[in-house]
């Protein structure tokens, strides 16, 4: 749920997700280039395996080289995507919150060190937290996900003010003291918005309105909360998950385990913001240039915060930045919340963008794989993995749950000699033996790898994906 992830599993607005696609080609526009076809060839791939459904974009110096739409924009009735289909971006909406912030400090409105209580006044209980502190996620609040889990009447849509509210009555502790480290937190960006609001006198949607979108003709862009206030949306691509018993796909809505889809769904900042890759792209060249915000003010959106100690952290203004020593400077963000999966990555030095919208899961997103065909670099050959029979008796000594985050945990059961994984609001999925405490996942590029102590005793799960390696404690 803190992490930023796009992996096996899914939380509030980027976290782990298994990932899979329908396959239903759409419209393309390619370049001459022949890195391309390879770049289609592996997108098409993915969809024919069920692991991927969306929009990709590719562009150099603003122009697009690669466009392509693969799948449907709303499964039930078979409309497919287009250039113009519109998805929820997750925590890739964080960049947007930060930069409103940015702007506010340019106006004067506001300053990054200003403590949260100069705007929300409630907020006593944290006093010393500053506005950068959320920006950089090294506030140690907690995650809002996990109270409103606990502590909230889900049949009712919880928005921006209801979190003010919880934290005010429960007053959670702090994870940590502000500046101590970095966490990723979603609450961080939930209470910037209120700030804007509160700075602005404008409702957090207006202003990113009135601010970003209109100016950059951004025109398939909004902040949609489409439980809590829902309109019509032009060309919506609406979030599917695969249903294994009706083997089809349905609205996520309709699953129970997902329903926070539906009593989170009335908070913004951390995610909401929704668009096109076409508008995104015009974003990203906007940030290239003084249109607004000059560049001495720009430079900030793309430096890493600083921990008290002086250490620097990885992410800056709802960016994490990154200096890769073969592209240069480079910017990318992930999101995953319901059903999507979004990803864009700015090579600042060259640049060159890469957008890739999703609204399926399960699903695949191959931003390292584009990354390297883009530069010219082999992908590495597949890993054949080769499934193994095991005892019942030792199945059942990894039955239990695993808590990857808190309130976010993987759970394995066995149905007959089959063991099965469900996170957190997703579905079940088989996992299948290689050695006798390693599983894979046939959905996904995913493993599964169960450690012991020196008693024999399971206490823990190694997740396998994407080049990461998350911990998932036994607690069950």
């Amino acid at each position: 749920m803190k992490k930023n992830r796009s992996t096996f599993l899914s939380s509030r607005r980027g976290a782990l997700s298994l990932f899979m696609g329908l396959l239903m080609a759409g419209s393309s526009v390619l370049a001459q280039n022949a890195l391309l076809p390879q770049i289609d060839s592996m997108f098409t791939s993915l969809q024919e395996k069920n692991r991927f459904n969306g929009n990709v974009l590719i562009a150099e110096n603003g122009k697009p080289i690669f466009e392509k739409c693969y799948g449907f924009g709303n499964f039930a009735t078979k409309e497919l995507l287009t250039p113009e289909s519109v998805f929820e971006l997750a925590s890739c909406s964080k960049q947007f919150t930060a930069f409103a912030i940015a702007l506010l400090q340019h106006q004067k409105k506001l300053s990054y060190n200003d403590d949260i209580t100069r705007f929300i006044p409630e907020l006593s209980a944290y006093k010393g937290v500053t506005i950068d502190n959320l920006v950089h996620h090294t506030s140690g609040l907690p995650d809002y996900m996990v109270l409103f889990d606990s502590l909230w009447d889900k049949s009712k849509i919880a928005s921006n003010a209801d979190l003010v509210k919880l934290l005010v009555k429960y007053h959670p502790k702090q994870e940590f003291a502000p500046g101590a480290k970095y966490e990723y937190s979603n609450t961080g960006y939930a209470l910037l918005a209120t700030i804007i609001e509160k700075a602005s006198g404008k409702r957090y949607a207006d202003y990113l309105q009135q601010s970003i979108f209109k100016p950059l003709k951004m025109e398939h862009s909004l902040v949609y909360n489409r439980r809590y206030r829902p309109k019509k949306v032009n060309h919506y691509a609406y979030d599917f998950v695969y249903d294994p018993g009706k083997a089809d796909y349905v609205q996520i809505d309709s699953i129970p385990e997902a329903n926070m889809v539906y009593w989170l769904d009335g908070i913004s900042g951390d995610g909401t913001v929704n668009t096109t890759a076409r508008d995104l792209l015009l974003w990203d060249q906007a940030l290239y240039t003084d249109k607004l915000l000059p560049a001495a003010e720009r430079a900030v959106l793309f430096t890493p915060g600083k921990l008290k100690d002086g250490t620097a952290t990885d992410y800056a203004f709802g960016w994490m930045v990154e200096n890769n020593p073969e592209i240069g400077k480079m910017a990318l963000h992930t999101g995953g919340w319901g059903a999507y999966r979004t990803f864009i990555e700015r090579d600042m030095d060259k640049n060159k963008t890469v957008i890739i919208l999703q609204n399926a899961d399960p699903a695949t997103m191959p931003g390292k794989a584009v990354r390297s065909l883009l530069y010219g670099k082999p992908l590495p050959p597949p890993v054949v993995r080769k499934e193994m029979a095991l005892d019942n008796q030792v199945l059942d000594q990894y039955i239990g749950e695993y808590e990857l985050e808190p309130g976010f945990s993987i759970v394995v059961t066995r149905e007959g000699n089959q063991l099965y994984t469900q996170a957190t609001g997703q579905s079940k999925f088989p996992v299948f033996a290689e050695t006798e405490r390693k599983f894979f996942l046939k959905v996904a590029e995913a493993q599964l790898e169960f450690m012991k102590d020196d008693a024999g005793k399971v206490t823990h799960a190694l997740l396998y994906q994407g080049g990461a390696t998350m911990n998932a404690k036994k607690i069950k």
